[in-house]
């Protein structure tokens, strides 16, 4: 069994969601610069270029990349030979964000009653926090800071069966085809297919943190993504709603099993803006 201190989950959080909100990953910013070559409009090539230098500025100044710094999502990994001591996980976690928010000067955009008085929590927490077990004696933290002008264009549809690949691609591109502008395109899309109500969403949500140049493993599921892709490209929002082709960078499926009767689906929409960072403890 090794022991790891409540503190260093902290520490690294609070690194990773620094290095989110200042830093666009390499993925991301190459595809953004080649978009920027050759995307048949003009306006559209010009909207990209300023994306490319806005992901500069943000880097070499260390700035947020966008003034809505989100939500922090934590995905944790953690193998089942560790023994996290000297505080809760709960507490460590949100003791990351505080300080990462606090320090790093970032937006706090946190209520803490959804309905009613709807008062900010001042410091960003709580974050959402999903735990994994896994084997090993290690922790994986990935951290994804989602902004809600994205997080709103998101979808969830029950579909049955018989809806089969074409209900999938269809429910995928309507979602984009609605969030139009809304979401800051060129948006890359999560996509969870299967499982339950909840675990699709959940799959979808893990799927905006994979890099871009990633594809899925199994070749029907790796087309499908390159299909939705295509379709979306095709409707000619483009960057910001500005026209062109480039509206989706990508599109990023996971699946697990479900229940005879059932095939949910889930969206997820993430702006070009794709914030986030792994390390391991």
């Amino acid at each position: 069994m090794r022991e790891i201190e409540a503190c260093r989950i902290t520490q690294e959080i609070k690194r990773l969601i620094l290095e989110a909100s200042y830093r666009i990953g390499p993925d991301v910013d190459s595809a953004i610069r080649a978009a920027a070559e050759t995307d048949p409009s003009p306006t559209a090539r010009a909207v990209l270029r300023q994306l490319a230098e806005n992901y500069e500025i943000a880097r070499t100044e260390s700035v947020a990349i966008c003034q809505d710094t989100g939500m922090a999502i934590v995905f944790l990994d953690i193998g089942q030979d560790v023994h996290v001591t000297g505080g809760s996980l709960s507490q460590a976690v949100d003791e990351g964000v505080r300080s990462a928010y606090r320090d790093g000067y970032l937006r706090k955009s946190v209520v803490r009653d959804p309905l009613y008085d709807r008062t900010n929590t001042q410091d960003n927490t709580p974050g959402v926090t999903h735990v994994q077990i896994v084997p090993g004696d290690r922790i994986g933290v990935t951290v994804t800071l989602k902004g809600f002008g994205s997080e709103n264009m998101s979808q969830i549809k029950m579909l049955v069966p018989a809806d089969g690949e074409s209900g999938v691609v269809d429910f995928a591109v309507r979602v984009a085809e609605q969030a139009g502008p809304n979401p800051c395109p060129p948006i890359i899309l999560g996509v969870g297919i299967g499982g339950t109500f909840e675990t699709a969403a959940l799959m979808a949500k893990r799927m905006t943190a994979r890099p871009i140049d990633q594809w899925n493993p199994d070749p029907r599921y790796a087309a499908l993504e390159k299909k939705i892709s295509d379709r979306i490209n095709a409707l000619g929002i483009g960057p910001a709603g500005t026209g062109g082709r480039t509206t989706c960078l990508k599109v990023s499926i996971e699946t697990c099993p479900t229940h005879i009767a059932g095939m949910p689906v889930a969206v997820n929409v993430c702006c070009h803006a794709a914030r986030h960072a792994h390390g391991v403890i």
